[in-house]
């Protein structure tokens, strides 16, 4: 038969009759602790605060009654250390005195420390919920719009707020006998199927312009807009419904249909911060850079797109802050699939609003240059660098192209900075003296447009 694990006590002490420690014994969870100035002690002495008057106790009780009930008290170590501690004693035969036997409470109590501040802790979470569902509670019940929560799944209201129960016909219900209601059934019957398409639309993107739509028996019109909540277990709609005659709607139903107008343009179009980073895009604009949604575009920079050396998005925007327009600006735009664009950009700057914001409109000239047969020269030197091909080496083909279309670019940058070399320099990223060199090697080094910018200067 296997022996029974036996359990040692943390502290053993021996005590005589008047309670004076004549022996001291520590288990090896605690012989780190020296105990040997306890003997000869009165147990009270070396007790803690407060731990005196439970110890007489114990003492008496034993003598009394030959055991004493369990008490905790925070016993003192040599070393300083008080550690909370559970005693009871024992009175042993004759006069042989008592024995006091402790149990460590270490663990118990941080245990119970943890708890204590776990407790607390859920407590002031608790409170910080109630106070966001009161404030929620008001913004939604004093609300000058109706708002209506409703499941993504059939459409029932699952709840209202005091102006939304006006609009819907049910100012005699109260919000509870709402709950539950289909949404459909106070929008006119012509008004449904739009709704239906817009819900869908909410649905699949997050949000859906605003749409009118009339509610209840007097059938007055409403400017409904939505939008997707994620909530337990699924999702839901938060609709508001505005009056369709305040000027709030007005503003936001005019600013619609001017998105709305700029979406359906054919040519592609954006609106840019003043760093270049794209704030809106229409359809045509996703076609052109082969992007299938708004999102994958909307906080890129436009430079992304637009790579052509000399014709990039730096030079577009600064040319656009010299002149806050730019008309007719040539480059070409590489989409996602890696297919080149040759455009047109016309661009202009908005002021006096309380975001400066740029308006570029990007206009496909690729197939008005195929079906006219105008390539430029650029298109005419390369295609005599084709006629090469076999007769000279790829470096130096290579060599004749770099320098045909370097020679293009400067060209254009002189043209467009009207013959400035300072302003041509900046729009080509290159040094005056880099570019002196450059008009130097292609001859177009014009000594009186030089001595003329000098003097300018």
């Amino acid at each position: 038969m296997a022996a029974l694990p036996t359990v040692q006590p943390d502290i053993t002490l021996l005590l005589d009759m008047e309670g004076v420690i004549r022996e001291a014994t520590l288990s090896p969870a605690m012989s780190g602790e020296s105990v040997d100035g306890w003997l000869g002690r009165p147990w009270v002495e070396i007790a803690g605060e407060l731990g005196g008057d439970k110890i007489k106790r114990m003492v008496d009780d034993a003598r009394v009654s030959g055991i004493s009930a369990f008490r905790q008290i925070n016993q003192r170590f040599p070393s300083g250390l008080e550690i909370p501690m559970e005693f009871t004693t024992v009175l042993l035969g004759g006069r042989a005195g008592m024995l006091a036997i402790g149990k460590n409470l270490q663990a118990v109590a941080e245990l119970q420390s943890r708890l204590i501040a776990a407790q607390q802790t859920m407590e002031r979470d608790y409170w910080k919920l109630r106070e966001i569902e009161t404030r929620y509670r008001l913004v939604f019940d004093a609300s000058n719009e109706a708002v209506v929560i409703v499941s993504t799944a059939n459409l029932r209201i699952i709840e209202a707020n005091r102006t939304a129960i006006e609009a819907l016909n049910s100012s005699r219900r109260r919000n509870e006998d709402l709950a539950g209601r289909d949404l459909l059934q106070d929008v006119a019957a012509q008004d449904r199927e739009a709704v239906r398409d817009m819900l869908a639309r909410v649905r699949e993107r997050g949000k859906a312009l605003s749409i009118l739509v009339h509610l209840g028996a007097d059938a007055k019109p409403w400017m409904l807009r939505g939008s997707l909540i994620t909530a337990e277990p699924g999702h839901i709609f938060l609709l508001q419904f505005t009056a369709a005659n305040s000027p709030v709607t007005m503003e936001r139903s005019q600013r619609s249909t001017v998105e709305d107008l700029v979406d359906h343009l054919p040519d592609g179009f954006v609106a840019l911060d003043e760093a270049g980073i794209i704030r809106h895009a229409n359809q045509a604009f996703l076609d052109l850079v082969q992007i299938g949604s708004k999102a994958s575009a909307i906080g890129e920079s436009l430079g992304r797109w637009l790579w052509q050396p000399g014709a990039d998005l730096n030079a577009l925007l600064a040319n656009i802050q010299r002149h806050k327009t730019v008309r007719l600006f040539t480059t070409t735009i590489r989409g996602e699939l890696g297919t080149d664009t040759e455009i047109e950009i016309s661009a202009g700057h908005g002021e006096g609003s309380e975001h400066n914001h740029i308006g570029v409109l990007l206009r496909n000239v690729a197939r008005r240059l195929a079906s006219s047969g105008e390539g430029g020269p650029l298109r005419t030197a390369l295609g005599s660098i084709s006629e090469q091909i076999g007769k000279s080496s790829l470096r130096k083909l290579v060599k004749n192209t770099v320098s045909i279309v370097e020679q293009h670019y400067v060209k254009e940058a002189l043209e467009l900075a009207g013959g400035n070399r300072t302003a041509t320099a900046e729009l080509l990223g290159l040094s005056r003296q880099s570019l002196y060199a450059k008009l130097n090697r292609y001859g177009l080094d014009d000594k009186g447009s030089d001595a003329e910018e000098t003097s300018e200067d």
